[in-house]
């Protein structure tokens, strides 16, 4: 099995990293308030984003080609900065214990870094378009 050690260094690798530390975070101050759902919430979605994380860094994506991995990717961070953004936002208007405010607020840093992880992973995704285009490939001189 292959290791990408360069993805640990990349823009790509680094914002799936801080989106996992944050998500940690709020798992942890939701712990401390002891508020289960938040916590079932944030648990997962750290285990998704991890997911993700080692699929890229162990190259899985090109092993299994029956899915287009960025596509996928581009979702998930998308519904990942949704919903954390709504569980954020009851979090924070609900809160009784400072865990919970605490970890409402370091959820929305987490949606604001799922919501640049699909931006940056969206404008990466060509449709049907030329991967580089040269003046030799279109004859323009």
């Amino acid at each position: 099995m292959e290791v990408d050690l360069a993805l640990l260094k990349s823009s790509k690798g680094l914002l799936k990293i801080a989106e996992m530390v944050c998500v940690f975070v709020a798992f942890v101050s939701y712990a401390v308030a002891s508020r289960p759902p938040y916590i079932a919430a944030t648990c997962i979605e750290f285990f998704i984003t991890l997911g993700f994380f080692l699929l890229y860094l162990l190259k899985l994506n090109k092993v299994f080609t029956l899915f287009f991995w960025p596509l996928i990717d581009v979702f998930n961070s998308l519904f990942a900065a949704a919903f954390m953004f709504i569980l954020s936002l009851v979090a924070v208007s609900t809160f009784t214990v400072k865990g919970t405010l605490s970890g409402g607020i370091v959820g929305f840093v987490a949606a604001a870094l799922w919501s640049l992880d699909g931006y940056i992973l969206f404008k990466k995704i060509s449709f049907n378009k030329p991967r580089t285009t040269t003046r030799a490939q279109t004859g323009e001189d």
